[in-house]
């Protein structure tokens, strides 16, 4: 996949991720390229290491799915952190 397409996918998983999670979510589009950026990355690997199901193709649907449980993952994260540094 090249890096432009690994880009959408992350803006994309990580816009689905916003709208999955219920509450306010705090960060703008460059938040979400970031953290969707980076939970495909951990979803790739996780999904890599578990069921053997990488970030090969841009249309293939284990790639969203891996992404987006990845996006999830990170944006609970995220929300964890800065929720507790808010208060």
């Amino acid at each position: 996949m090249s890096f432009l397409a690994f880009l959408i996918l992350g803006l994309i998983a990580g816009a689905i991720a916003k709208a999955l999670i219920p509450g306010r979510q705090g960060g703008g589009w460059f938040i979400t390229l970031l953290l969707g950026v980076v939970g495909a990355i951990l979803g790739g690997w996780i999904g890599g290491a578990l069921f053997g199901v990488g970030l090969q193709n841009f249309w293939s649907i284990q790639t969203w799915i891996v992404a987006i449980v990845g996006s999830v993952i990170v944006l609970l994260i995220y929300g964890a952190v800065t929720r507790r540094s808010r208060t």
